[in-house]
């Protein structure tokens, strides 16, 4: 199974960071479904991840990964400089997640809601497991 980006399909903050990791991840090793899709509620219950958490979810390996430590294993699959945000992985956990869930918690009021849906090119779309 390829590694796979669960995200909040409604919220434009995570649209936002869907298109760069697109962008940077060149290779294209990434695949993406949203936390509302059947895809993603089917890898929901597989891995046991209760519906309450809405954060980016990222597995790899069969492995999931939440918060910080998503964004963390994500970074690893960027290229260039981009790539160096993986080195936050040396950041103790507790202090990456309270950055992280301050922007969670204050995402849709910052950045807001879809109201229309991004449509992707026919490359990034094959990327995207909930077509």
């Amino acid at each position: 199974m390829p590694a796979i980006v669960l995200f909040d399909g409604d919220c434009l903050f995570c649209d936002a960071s869907v298109r760069f990791i697109i962008r940077h991840d060149t290779s294209a090793k990434l695949h993406f479904a949203s936390l509302q899709s059947e895809i993603g509620q089917s890898l929901r219950r597989r891995h046991r991840i209760p519906t309450s958490i809405d954060t980016i979810l990222f597995i790899q390996d069969g492995v999931p990964y939440m918060k910080s430590d998503a964004a963390v294993r994500i970074a690893e699959h960027f290229d260039g400089r981009w790539r160096l945000l993986r080195f936050f992985r040396y950041v103790p956990k507790r202090f990456r997640d309270v950055g992280y869930d301050i922007i969670a918690k204050h995402r849709t009021r910052l950045f807001g809601k879809k109201v229309v849906c991004t449509l992707p090119s026919p490359d990034e779309r094959r990327r995207f497991l909930d077509r």
